[in-house]
Formats: structure tokens, C-alpha cells, sequence
């Protein structure tokens, strides 16, 4: 893809052990910690973000996420490359401004999709695909430019 070897993994440990998957990854490819930020491109999903959203980030915070903190821990740095796809309810913006939080957790991940939101989540792993390619192709600048815009369907 651009030009350059892309490796697809899905680790096979627990979310909370991603970290462990990902070093080992690392390790495997003797990517070193200076070349991780544009080597290295995590996608997971994201209760804070509505279903239909994805955001780009080449760093930050785990921000409670169980498998980007065991990510963040084992390669000791925030400074990886992620794409965040949403899969938290959509609230309207009187709801988000009056404090609602969307409901979630355990339970709520891993029970089964409505077809309705298969249906747009399967557009939204069309654009991740998307956006990945952009990522190798023009660089993680470029992505975040075209995907992390607000007036893209679904936000």
C-alpha cells in the first residue's frame, strides 16, 4: 500500500492484554520506538464517540479504554497513531449540553448490533479502510485532515 509493506494483526489476547500483542508485534518487525508514531496505526472502538463517527489522533491519553491503556503501558509512550471508531449512542446536543452520558459498559459492548447499526457501521469500516490508506499514502496529517472534519455523515 503507497509504496510500503502493511502488516493487518488482530491480536488474540484479551482487550485488556493489547499491549502485550502489539510490543511483541513490534519486536517481531524491530520497530523501533523513534519509528512507532507513523509505523504503527491502532484501530479499536470507542464508547465516547457516537456510531458513525471515527477520529483520528497521533497521541493521547487512554482515556479509559482498557486496551489503548495496555497499549499506551507496554510501549511506554501515548505517542502511537490510533483511529477510534464509535460505537456509543448518538445523543442530541441538548441531551450532551444538559450532562447525559451515553450508556455503555460491559454489557452494552458486548451485546449484539442492531442490523440498523451493522448497516452503518459497515459504511464505517469502508471509511477507516479509507483512511488508512490516506495514512500510509499521504501521511496522518492529511487523514486527520479529511476524517476529523465535523461535517462528515454520521457526526
Amino acid at each position: 500500500m503507497g509504496n510500503r509493506e502493511v502488516l493487518l494483526a488482530k491480536p488474540e489476547t484479551f482487550m485488556n492484554l493489547s499491549g502485550l500483542s502489539v510490543a511483541a508485534l513490534l519486536k517481531e518487525f524491530q520497530i523501533a520506538p523513534e519509528n512507532r508514531p507513523t509505523s504503527l496505526v491502532v484501530i479499536y472502538d470507542e464508547l465516547d464517540l457516537p456510531l458513525g463517527t471515527i477520529k483520528i489522533k497521533e497521541r493521547g491519553s487512554p482515556a479509559g479504554h482498557n486496551g489503548a491503556r495496555s497499549i499506551s503501558g507496554s510501549l511506554g509512550s501515548h505517542e502511537w497513531l490510533r483511529i477510534r471508531i464509535g460505537v456509543g449512542q448518538a445523543l442530541p446536543p441538548e441531551a450532551i449540553a444538559a450532562g447525559a452520558k451515553r450508556k455503555g459498559g460491559q454489557d452494552y459492548l458486548l451485546s449484539p448490533m442492531r442490523k440498523a447499526d451493522l448497516a452503518v457501521l459497515d459504511e464505517v469500516l469502508d471509511r477507516v479502510a479509507t483512511a488508512v490508506r490516506r495514512i500510509v499514502e499521504e501521511g496522518p496529517a492529511a487523514a486527520m485532515n479529511e476524517f476529523n472534519r465535523k461535517d462528515l455523515p454520521g457526526k
